[in-house]
């Protein structure tokens, strides 16, 4: 078995020990706005205004919208790295301001 694939069974047998929900898919995978407002955890008309405005590409290869998986993962990928960002400023500018007892490096070490 290589290694890859090795270890990707190691993640799925420790998420579904912790009770999480596995899903395998293709990395070309296309998915309804449905499915993707569902992955992202957000509603479906929250979905197709980050569409509309640009947030994450889509195709209509009909009359529906279908957004792929890897735009998915991406988009997620740098709001994820932006809320980081954020709460790493919100830290450091709160400590500067004596609102906590120890410095900002502290606080995002222990994030």
């Amino acid at each position: 078995m290589p290694p890859e694939v090795y270890q990707v069974l190691v993640q799925v047998v420790e998420a579904m020990r912790a009770g999480k929900a596995i899903s395998l898919a293709p990395t070309t995978q296309r998915l309804t706005t449905q499915q993707a407002a569902n992955f992202l955890g957000i509603s479906r008309p929250t979905l197709v205004k980050l569409l509309e405005a640009g947030e994450i590409p889509f195709d209509r290869p009909g009359r529906h919208r279908r957004v792929g998986l890897l735009d998915l993962l991406d988009y997620q990928s740098s709001r994820r790295s932006e809320r980081k960002e954020a709460l790493r400023r919100l830290t450091t500018k709160a400590s500067e301001l004596g609102l906590y007892e120890k410095s900002a490096e502290d606080y995002q070490a222990a994030l």
